[in-house]
């Protein structure tokens, strides 16, 4: 019977091939979420992880169009932020281009968004942490992806889990 000679193909392999690469070390992607959260090392202040970020990003010739300090714009609204709570936009339009150009809709994911907070670990103390909104997973909004655009969001993901893990642990 020629049917029993038939394999299905795994369609979540397939999806999960175009997904960012982590580096040794950094937890799995969960191909389910559209976010991918690092604890930031406990010997890297706030400040540290910023400058950190800044220098990395640059030196991979990614900008960082803007910042939004959430925490504080709520802290102005007399709420408790319960601690750094903002939000940073990275941009690399040689690896963007290609799926803007194939689908000018994806724009409203751009630029990518890293996020830095403090939330409280299992002893309630505060735990800094950064993630990001992962571009493989926004794609998944568009219909019908073009392969360039799959291979250019797989890059862009993985650039900035990089840019993420070097910046957690304090390097430049």
């Amino acid at each position: 019977m020629v049917s029993c000679c038939f394999k299905q193909p795994n369609l979540a392999l397939k999806d999960n091939a175009l997904i960012g690469q982590v580096r040794p070390g950094m937890p799995a992607i969960d191909p389910s979420s559209a976010i991918y959260e690092l604890p930031v090392n406990a010997n890297v202040s706030y400040q540290d992880l910023v400058e950190s970020l800044k220098s990395i990003s640059e030196g991979i010739n990614f900008v960082n169009p803007a910042n939004f300090p959430i925490g504080e714009h709520m802290k102005l609204r007399g709420v408790d932020s319960q601690g750094i709570k903002e939000v940073r936009s990275f941009c690399n339009l040689s690896m963007g281009t290609e799926i803007i150009l194939d689908h000018p809709e994806f724009l409203v994911f751009a630029p990518c968004r890293v996020a830095i907070y403090e939330k409280r670990d299992g002893n309630n103390k505060p735990q800094l942490y950064i993630a990001m909104d992962r571009p493989t997973f926004d794609l998944k909004s568009i219909k019908h992806p073009t392969e360039r655009a799959k291979k250019s969001a797989q890059e862009l993901e993985t650039k900035l889990l990089e840019i993420m893990d070097k910046a957690r642990k304090g390097d430049f």
